[in-house]
């Protein structure tokens, strides 16, 4: 058969072999999975940007 492993979202028995859903069971639990990115229930750790704003002068150039 091929490698078997948890489906990430319903956990059930799924295989990496010919599953276009992979590493999912199915299209459902695919499509459970970019929603809760899409709502931001997960998120990617990282530290907040810097806000940098030109100086008094500078960048006027690009406003008209």
């Amino acid at each position: 058969m091929g490698k078997e492993l948890k489906c990430p979202s319903c956990k059930k028995p799924t295989s990496w072999q010919d599953n276009p859903f992979r590493p999912f069971c199915g299209e459902r639990c695919k499509l459970v999975d970019l929603g809760k990115w899409a709502d931001g229930s997960y998120a990617v750790a990282a530290e907040p940007a810097p806000s940098v704003l030109p100086e008094e002068g500078q960048g006027e150039e690009y406003l008209n």
